[in-house]
């Protein structure tokens, strides 16, 4: 770690262009990989990476530098350009530094750099070996193994330095069945910001059972049907709709362009009074937690709309300043690469108080998702379109055969404003959330919710007649 005295010189010179605030991000990160296809270990890979980036905000502009020279001289060379590029005023500045302490502790019951790479192996062997046995229609196994140390020291002219620790695990097994033809896929994963104590409550056997099924299952699956109908999105399907169709849409750098369609709502109802929508980087050992946000504010539980009523928007320093506030602690980036930018942690909605079950019985008719694919939004107006990679008709309040093929089309206001019934469950997915070019680690959730009526798109038979 660099001393403060050099810390507190290197901003100044940060600043030395007539900057108003300075940031300087160092940052060590080491992962591992491991990667079974084809019935055998295919790669195990290593790597570390190490920089720093820098950062100057003059008015509107800002200017970023980053380096993988840590010696002083290429250090102040960083400081130093991102100091030209702003030119507002040159001035001297006198930075004093305090040591910023989170209150947050995710400890690490199994720190993966503690457990011989044999083990780990084994874990991606045991994965592979589960899904393959399940059926002689599993055809293909993929699974794959990550973990990742990053060790980052964040100073700003704003008065602190702070250090931190982010230790991630991942496992993800993707199963391709076949018969007669018909080719089907079935993923799962479990993730989380702790160590190898995952695999207690997440067995790589039980992960690849469930990508496994999913194939199978989806085998048999008849076409899905079209048209608008009431669709119930179980609790294990995740937060792909809250992330993708509303959560986007509350990042302030994005409201603040244009490009949002909760643009100017603050205090308006937005969603069904039944819907309260949480970002919370606090909780113990998901995916998107973490003690200090990447520009070093604590990370706070932040409700975006309580109620349906919007309440708030994800900020970082520099749109937080735009707007006149200060950062709510979401101001993340993927490494000393690039600059910070607003973004979520784990994002659901909070769970309602009806059991999941009743809410299915009484549903005439409708598609039931169990589990989201890819999808596409456009957060300028809310519209969305999202694959169904698993789902199920509901006929007369029951479960029925799985369907294949399902899509589904709506605007994710009018959605969550069609929300009429909330269950008491909750359910968290895992993923690498997209942005400007750069990925962060986040986590999903919602309960089981009933929304009233979406567009469902599926297949057509060979009558050409959607079932």
């Amino acid at each position: 770690m660099i001393e403060r005295a050099e810390l507190e010189k290197l901003l100044s010179v940060a600043l030395s262009g007539g900057g108003e605030l300075a940031d300087l991000f160092l940052e060590r990160r080491e992962g591992n990989l491991i990667l079974c296809e084809e019935d055998r270990i295919e790669r195990v890979g290593s790597g570390c990476d190490q920089g720093a980036g820098v950062r100057v905000v003059a008015g509107e502009t800002t200017a970023y530098a980053y380096t993988n020279d840590l010696s002083p001289e290429g250090l102040r060379a960083a400081c130093r350009a991102v100091a030209q590029a702003v030119r507002a005023g040159a001035g001297e500045c006198r930075i004093e530094l305090r040591r910023r302490e989170p209150d947050l502790e995710f400890p690490v019951e199994v720190p993966p750099w503690e457990v011989a790479l044999q083990e780990k192996v084994e874990l991606v062997r045991r994965a592979n070996e589960a899904a393959r046995r399940c059926d002689p229609r599993i055809k293909q196994v993929t699974v794959a193994f990550r973990e990742s140390r990053q060790e980052v020291w964040l100073a700003s002219s704003a008065g602190y330095f702070c250090q931190d620790q982010r230790v991630r695990v991942n496992l993800a097994v993707n199963a391709v069945a076949a018969e007669g033809g018909r080719i089907q896929t079935g993923y799962e994963s479990a993730g989380g910001h702790c160590g190898l104590e995952l695999f207690r409550t997440s067995p790589p056997e039980e992960l690849a059972r469930r990508a496994a099924e999913r194939a199978l299952l989806m085998l048999q699956a008849r076409p899905a049907p079209t048209g608008r109908m009431p669709v119930v999105m179980a609790g294990a399907a995740g937060g792909t709709m809250v992330h993708e169709a509303c959560g986007h849409g509350l990042e302030a750098d994005l409201v603040q362009k244009g490009l949002s369609v909760y643009q100017g709502r603050l205090g308006e109802v937005v969603a069904s009074p039944l819907v309260t929508v949480v970002d919370d980087p606090t909780l113990p050992g998901k995916y998107g937690s973490y003690r200090l946000d990447d520009e070093g504010t604590p990370a706070q539980r932040k409700v975006l709309i309580e109620r349906g009523v919007l309440k708030d928007y994800l900020y970082d320093l520099v749109w937080g300043r735009r707007a006149g506030r200060a950062s709510n602690g979401n101001g993340r980036r993927e490494s000393y690469h690039f600059p910070p930018l607003p973004r979520m942690s784990n994002t659901f909605i909070l769970p309602g108080e009806e059991d999941p079950e009743e809410i299915i019985a009484q549903t005439k008719r409708g598609l039931y998702v169990v589990r989201m694919g890819g999808g596409e939004v456009n957060t300028a107006n809310g519209d969305f379109v999202f694959e169904v990679s698993e789902g199920y008709l509901i006929e007369d309040g029951r479960i029925k055969g799985p369907v294949r093929g399902a899509t589904l089309t709506g605007n994710g206001p009018r959605a969550l404003a069609m929300v009429d019934r909330v269950g008491n469950d909750l359910g968290f997915t895992i993923g690498t959330c997209g942005k400007d070019g750069q990925g962060v680690p986040v986590a999903d959730a919602q309960p089981t919710i009933r929304i009233t009526e979406l567009i469902v798109g599926g297949t057509l038979d060979e009558g050409g007649e959607g079932r």
